[in-house]
């Protein structure tokens, strides 16, 4: 064999062995997928991830798993995705809350652990609309007679919500600001479920929840909605107004988003949008949402990138507004 063809050969090889290894690169996902969803089971993120999960799997030819890391109001939950390797096999399931660590680490005198640039939006998948109620109890029939009340006495109309600066006590303030009114008195407790109990217990006289969460206590004459926070009204109460219809201009939606960590290559992004995309149309995703009473709310990567950012910016204000109070 002479140099020339020694040279020859020995590139063939070369290129060859390369081959697998340009194949493997392009073929995203080869591996299972993880999606880390942040709250505890039972909860709007929780019932909305597992079944895109589910749907997921048939779009992306993968297994999709869901790893359950609760605590500290979804902060532990994007700290372990946040650290994750930035390569598209682990997401993060997460809601409202993911735009205000940093501004409450902020108010403390805190380094924030991250913050919203350090993740990538890929889709919303659903946006259930917060309603203001009250305890059936409570004489406020209507949303005007509860404004009334709380600009005349604030101290003694006590709220509950899921914790300090959460999904529940930040549509709350926003609508204290709007209608001007000093603090109403505050009850924070472990969680969705807890605010509402104290709710249904007299405990507290109104709390700010979704439609999904509290629509049966509704029905059954135990709580009673005063309005909705949604942009218009829910097809499950029809009869509730908007504050938007009765002049008050608050909106505030408890969603659910999909996300990776900063540095994901653009084409597992790509891939990963692309997917959700197809599978929020399945009848995997779209029945198992509908079954537990969540209007379609799904918003794909772009709108999703501009909703995120309009909606962390009235989430940062309203952390402003609340001011640093101690748990």
């Amino acid at each position: 064999m002479d140099r020339r063809q020694f040279v020859i050969g020995t590139a063939a090889a070369t290129a060859a062995a390369a081959l697998p290894h340009a194949a493997s690169a392009q073929a995203f996902p080869s591996r299972t997928v993880t999606i880390v969803n942040a709250f505890p089971p039972g909860g709007a993120n929780d019932l909305v991830t597992r079944p895109m999960a589910a749907a997921l799997e048939t779009v992306l030819k993968q297994p999709v798993v869901v790893d359950t890391k609760a605590g500290a109001a979804g902060a532990v939950g994007a700290q372990v995705a946040v650290s994750a390797k930035p390569d598209g096999y682990t997401l993060l399931s997460h809601n409202n809350g993911l735009a205000g660590y940093a501004e409450v680490d902020k108010l403390f005198g805190r380094t924030p652990k991250f913050t919203r640039a350090d993740f990538i939006p890929l889709a919303r998948l659903s946006a259930d609309p917060v309603l203001l109620l009250v305890n059936a109890q409570q004489p406020y029939k209507t949303l005007e007679e509860f404004v009334a009340a709380a600009k005349k006495e604030p101290e003694k109309i006590v709220y509950s919500s899921g914790g300090l600066y959460g999904a529940s006590h930040l549509p709350m303030a926003m609508l204290e600001k709007a209608i001007g009114v000093s603090k109403m008195r505050h009850l924070p407790t472990a969680g969705g479920g807890p605010a509402i109990t104290a709710m249904l217990g007299n405990n507290a006289a109104a709390s700010t929840q979704s439609v999904q969460a509290t629509l049966q206590h509704v029905k059954a004459g135990k709580l009673r909605a005063l309005a909705s926070f949604g942009a218009q009204r829910s097809k499950s109460l029809p009869d509730v107004p908007t504050l938007k219809e009765r002049g008050i201009d608050v909106t505030y939606h408890l969603w659910v988003g999909l996300f990776v960590p900063k540095g994901t290559p653009a084409p597992a992004v790509s891939t990963l949008s692309g997917a959700i995309a197809k599978a929020a149309q399945t009848p995997l995703f779209s029945d198992a949402i509908a079954k537990i009473g969540l209007e379609p709310g799904f918003l794909p990567v772009a709108d999703f990138t501009k909703f995120w950012d309009e909606d962390s910016k009235r989430s940062a204000d309203a952390v402003i507004s609340i001011g640093r109070v101690q748990g």
